[in-house]
């Protein structure tokens, strides 16, 4: 929480989006109780507003643009011959990736919100 705290006051931010982490069906799970408890913490120890956005499918949202921009193929040699053999990227290459595709659905929403109908 310090450390959080002092990357609000570093950049002024004014807002945090986090990802809710539901089951696929969109009911809660244990993991996204312990994410709104943590937002809750959030809110109060550090006092900015946190808006929590459906984290679904974005892991693999954030593969498929890894495969589509950077061609997750690696040739290995076998025996006289060649193979493609899928490349698994870094987690923290992913979870970067998934955290800006739910800054941008966030980001989206708002968008829409704003243009009059």
């Amino acid at each position: 929480m310090r450390r959080l705290r002092e990357l609000v006051r570093v950049y002024g931010v004014k807002q945090i989006v986090m990802g809710l982490p539901l089951k696929l069906d969109g009911t809660r799970s244990e993991m996204a109780e312990e994410a709104e408890r943590f937002a809750r913490r959030v809110r109060k120890q550090i006092g900015v507003p946190v808006e929590m956005v459906d984290e679904r499918l974005t892991s693999w949202e954030a593969e498929r643009l890894l495969e589509e921009t950077q061609g997750r193929f690696l040739h290995a040699e076998k025996l006289g011959g060649s193979r493609k053999r899928k490349r698994t990227p870094e987690r923290s290459t992913v979870d970067a990736i998934a955290a800006a595709v739910i800054l941008d659905e966030y980001l989206e929403r708002q968008g829409q919100a704003a243009r009059p109908r």
